[in-house]
């Protein structure tokens, strides 16, 4: 496409748009021409982000979060913004006819009271969740080439569901005894200042936190119900690593007959084929988030044990990358008529 998109991101002062704005520097077909911060109104992007002196980007000047201003200017709108937040300015954008990739979790659940439940916020466009498209592309990339507005998948929820996929598909497994034992890096708790956060918290040390009501639980039980095509409960536990990026989902499930790993490794390899964000490891290899840090990548492993006939899948993603601002690229790409890796590093940060 000869044409440059015209791309805003509201919200970047948040790690999320701090990702978004570093992917940008490379994209050969969209521009970052807006973006907005309340509390940074006025500065340049270089003056809060000192990574992007001396580049063209970092003259941006931060505006004011403005629907009308945004949607003069921008053909697609990256929404980096708390929940609650982003649905007024999406049923807003959607009304001036511009393109939204939400990476809140305004738009992920389908059913407006599960979502009130989760988030003890009313929902206040829910004419949109039937419209909304859930932007995981190795399960719905037609439909995410179609749409207007993208609900952008959670960080956990992208290594979950990545990771069940072709075991529920193939109905390899049992339904009803899946633990997820996920790990995140800090910077998914976010920019914002908290105790729980500091250095001095995190360095050191590994707990479990949102036990057992992660707001995330929703998210993946709506996706794998639909890939397993019964109502799925899962035992989803989350932990806070001692690093900046990664998440490591350690999957434990009930296999539903003696299948061995050849079989698995082949259904996997067979689902995944054509979908070269995700990259099936050969047996016997393990995922580690230093080999997809930085990038789109979900490097899923899988293991056999006969002894306790379990099929224990572990996947590992960039939270911030694949689990956030990656995947927005990814599904601003899509919609925009592009190729769905423009702008995307492919090549981890070593060491």
């Amino acid at each position: 496409m000869s044409q440059t998109i015209k791309a805003g991101l509201v919200g970047v002062t948040g790690y999320t748009g701090m990702e978004l704005a570093r992917l940008m520097i490379h994209h050969s077909s969209m521009e970052l021409v807006r973006v907005t911060s309340r509390s940074e109104a006025g500065k340049t992007l270089a003056d809060i982000y000192p990574f992007l002196n001396r580049l063209p980007l970092g003259n941006l000047v931060i505006t004011q979060p403005d629907p009308k201003d945004l949607a003069e200017e921008c053909d697609v709108v990256f929404l980096a913004v708390p929940h609650k937040t982003a649905m007024e300015i999406a049923a807003t954008l959607l009304e001036e006819g511009v393109k939204v990739v939400d990476l809140s979790a305004d738009f992920r659940i389908n059913d407006k009271a599960t979502y009130e439940q989760w988030y003890d916020v009313e929902h206040t466009r829910s004419e949109l969740l039937t419209e909304a498209v859930y932007g995981l592309p190795e399960l719905y990339l037609d439909q995410i080439m179609g749409a207007r507005l993208i609900a952008n998948p959670g960080c956990y929820p992208t290594s979950s569901i990545l990771g069940l996929a072709p075991a529920l598909t193939n109905k390899f497994i049992e339904t009803d005894d899946i633990v997820i034992d996920a790990k995140s890096g800090a910077s998914g708790a976010g920019r914002g200042a908290k105790v729980g956060s500091l250095f001095c918290e995190v360095a050191d040390s590994f707990k479990a936190y949102g036990l057992p009501s992660h707001r995330h639980t929703p998210e993946i039980e709506q996706e794998i119900s639909k890939l397993g095509k019964t109502d799925i409960t899962v035992s989803f536990n989350t932990h806070l690593l001692p690093i900046d990026r990664g998440i490591l989902s350690t999957i434990y499930t009930k296999l539903t007959a003696d299948t061995s790993l050849d079989d698995i490794h082949t259904a996997y390899t067979e689902f995944y084929a054509g979908k070269p964000m995700v990259r099936v490891l050969p047996k016997g290899q393990l995922p580690e988030t230093r080999f997809v840090r930085g990038t789109v990548f979900c490097d899923i492993g899988l293991v056999v044990d006969p002894r306790t006939n379990r099929l224990i899948i572990l996947s590992a993603i960039d939270n911030l990358c694949r689990g956030a601002s990656g995947q927005a690229l990814m599904n601003a790409n899509l919609i925009c008529g592009l190729d769905i890796d423009e702008g995307l590093p492919m090549a981890p940060m070593m060491p």
